[in-house]
């Protein structure tokens, strides 16, 4: 029950309709018995700054970041964490004594299905990594292939000048990395060496269901034991991962990790643990996967 007590929290984005993080959020902390409610705010680019200074005078606790705010953000916080820095982009905020600071959960949330299947740092050394697309989401999908220790990620783009460019932004970085920057057109010859194949485009999200940004030709050169994963999680399985599956690969969607980053997220602000089982159920439920 909301009440002059309650805590707020939040996510801010454009479009925020479709966002799922308020039924996870909620029930987490309905579960927990916390006075806090979690609410989508509808941002434009051109209010951030307005909806900063309006969510410090009302008081909010913290909120997430989504499209298409993550790098906008980052310049408007007076601190951000090094991982953040890195990947240029933030999504997860709260309030200090020193103004909004900032990090980026979407990291850890993409390589923690992955080291479910495997946890050691040598295993992942020997890995190569094809990452599908070079847009924001592709940042976090890098620096979490670097946290994991892949050694050889390839990032496949359709625009050559903004491949460069996007290879170019990493090369201060403080997180170790080799990153490779290819055309589309090089996928078909190169797709045999992917241990990790990543899906960072929205090609195959709800309504365009039939959709994959790997052709049923090109996925037949894919390894039997490699990993198909797809930041995409409606719906559920993708045409990407249906496609991936028939040639034995293993598969994951983009639900856990939107769970694993909010769950994140979420203990970071209340700074107790949190019911990451609740927070996976009630997507499910909403999603009908039960």
């Amino acid at each position: 029950m909301i009440q002059g007590t309650t805590k707020l929290l939040g996510v801010i984005g454009d479009p925020i309709e479709h966002s799922l993080s308020p039924v996870m959020h909620n029930a987490a902390i309905a579960e927990m018995g916390v006075d806090y409610v979690y609410l989508p705010f509808p941002i434009k680019s051109t209010d951030l700054d307005a909806a900063l200074a309006g969510f410090s005078a009302m008081g909010l606790e913290g909120f997430n970041v989504t499209i298409p705010h993550k790098q906008a953000i980052v310049s408007r916080l007076s601190h951000v964490s090094k991982l953040a820095e890195a990947v240029g982009a933030v999504n997860t905020v709260w309030r200090t004594d020193r103004g909004w600071e900032g990090t980026n959960t979407d990291v850890v949330g993409f390589i923690a299905p992955l080291k479910e299947i495997n946890n050691n740092h040598q295993f992942w050394r020997e890995k190569t990594a094809i990452i599908l697309g070079n847009g924001g989401a592709s940042r976090a999908v890098v620096a979490g292939c670097a946290e994991l220790g892949i050694r050889n990620i390839f990032v496949v783009g359709r625009n050559r000048e903004k491949l460069d460019i996007f290879q170019q932004s990493w090369l201060d970085s403080p997180l170790s990395l080799s990153l490779n920057v290819e055309t589309w057109d090089s996928l078909p010859e190169m797709i045999h060496q992917a241990d990790l194949l990543v899906n960072t485009t929205p090609v195959g999200m709800y309504p365009h269901v039939e959709n994959s940004p790997v052709t049923e030709a090109v996925m037949d050169g894919l390894k039997s034991d490699a990993i198909a994963y797809d930041l995409i999680y409606t719906p559920n399985p993708t045409q990407f991962l249906s496609l991936a599956k028939a040639k034995g690969a293993i598969i994951i969607d983009g639900l856990e990790m939107l769970v694993q980053q909010g769950a994140t997220a979420l203990e970071l602000w209340l700074k107790q643990p949190v019911p990451v089982d609740v927070m996976r159920q009630s997507l499910h439920k909403k999603l009908g996967l039960l």
